[in-house]
């Protein structure tokens, strides 16, 4: 490997590393909330389940980033570094904002914008691809809201004559499950993104041979990354998304994170980089809804919903930005 593949790595596994402290929140934000779990065992947990989620599911996800999005002829040292500098300006400022914005659309948004300055037009775009995540921007929210507003509605039903105190103490241990169950898919679901990107710029190098597949140390670095990034936290926005949009009990908890999950497998195996922030907003406000509209925030929702309409756009600017600077220096 050139000292520039590798330190064009390294870039992208300190995205992976800001991607799991950004999204730390979608992982802990409910089981904090409920105060079944302290923030330090929270994250603990969670960054567990993230690492291992890789020995569940494929890589479908990591072909269609590394493949799917623009045309893998695109694809240079230029564009990647574009790519993961608009990702990772666009979080940290949202980082620092405490807005929950979607790590994976600002990846999207900053590999199309380096691709569109490199091509200089729209043939660099990968239509398909690009349009099944697009199309995840409301689909997969929406499928989270809907979810854990019948979850809910089947609960409540079937535990009407139980006594509250004994429905509380059952779902603060069901939590444990629910929630390990959402950080596998974030883990899956995430973790492939930066694999994707690791894994084409390999092909760029002529360091990955035949068929699009991605190495088992890319595997390994992308998934600690991930969970390291977890471990550190995200304390801002785990106050947005576990308390400032409503209040959750265990039972709404477990609602919540299980629609998640149930989002993030559905779209993990058919491939689609979705967005976790979207999944897990849409199924707070579902089980908020379920109590009665006026227990959502719907104007913290709503400037959640802006942060998400100006990612792609804005992480796209800012990658197109860094792709000429790049080509300027290089």
């Amino acid at each position: 490997m050139t000292l520039l593949l590798i330190a064009l790595i390294a870039v992208a596994l300190l995205f992976d590393f800001l991607n799991g402290l950004h999204d730390a929140a979608n992982s802990i934000a409910t089981i904090v909330s409920t105060r079944v779990l302290s923030p330090r065992f929270a994250v603990m947990w969670a960054a567990v389940f993230n690492f291992v989620s890789f020995l569940v599911f494929g890589f479908s996800v990591a072909k269609t980033i590394g493949a799917g999005i623009i045309a893998p002829g695109v694809i240079n040292d230029a564009v990647v570094f574009g790519a993961l500098m608009g990702a990772i300006v666009w979080n940290v400022v949202t980082w620092l904002a405490g807005i929950p914005s979607s790590s994976s659309h600002a990846l999207i948004g900053g590999l199309v914008g380096a691709g569109l300055a490199r091509a200089g037009g729209m043939s660099a775009i990968a239509w398909t691809g690009l349009n099944k995540t697009i199309g995840a921007i409301f689909l997969s929210p929406t499928l989270g809201f809907v979810l854990a507003l019948l979850l809910v509605l089947i609960v409540s039903w079937s535990f009407v004559r139980a006594a509250p105190g004994r429905v509380d103490a059952l779902f603060r241990r069901v939590q444990f499950v629910s929630a390990s169950a959402y950080s596998l898919g974030h883990g899956a679901n995430d973790a492939q993104k930066t694999m994707g990107i690791i894994t084409a710029l390999l092909v760029a190098h002529g360091a990955v041979k035949g068929a699009f597949h991605v190495p088992f140390w890319v595997v390994l670095s992308c998934q600690a990354a991930m969970a390291l990034g977890t471990l550190m936290g995200g304390w801002r926005i785990v106050r947005t998304m576990g308390s400032r949009i409503t209040r959750l009990s265990p039972t709404q908890g477990v609602c919540a994170e299980t629609a998640g999950a149930i989002t993030l497998f559905l779209a993990t195996g058919l491939g689609i980089p979705v967005s976790t922030t979207h999944t897990i907003t849409g199924a707070i406000v579902g089980v908020g809804a379920a109590r009665r509209t006026s227990a959502v925030r719907w104007n913290v929702a709503k400037d959640i919903v802006i942060a998400w309409v100006i990612t792609m756009p804005a992480a796209g600017v800012i990658g197109a930005l860094f792709f000429y600077a790049f080509e300027a220096f290089s």
